[in-house]
C-alpha cells in the first residue's frame, strides 16, 4: 500500500499512534476479507462488501494523513 510513501510509513509507524491504529486496522480488515473470500470464515457477500467499504475509508484516511505529514516535512 502506497509504495511511494514506504520510507515515511516506516519512519512514523510506531511513533504516530493515530497512524499506527489506522494502518493496523486496515491490515486486520484486509486479512478478514481474504479469509471470508477464501471461505475460511463464513460470511455473506453483504458482510464482505461492508468490510471492503470500511477498509477503503481507512485507506483514504491513511493517504490523507501521509499527505499531511509529507507537507509538514517540506
Amino acid at each position: 500500500m502506497f509504495p511511494e510513501y514506504r520510507d515515511l510509513i516506516t519512519k512514523i509507524k510506531g511513533q504516530d499512534l493515530h497512524f499506527t491504529r489506522l494502518f493496523d486496522k486496515h491490515n486486520e480488515l484486509d486479512q478478514r476479507i481474504k479469509n471470508m473470500e477464501a471461505r475460511i470464515v463464513a460470511a455473506t457477500m453483504q458482510e464482505i462488501e461492508t468490510l471492503k467499504k470500511e477498509k477503503l475509508l481507512l485507506k483514504d484516511q491513511i493517504y490523507a494523513h501521509l499527505r499531511r505529514l509529507e507537507g509538514a516535512q517540506a
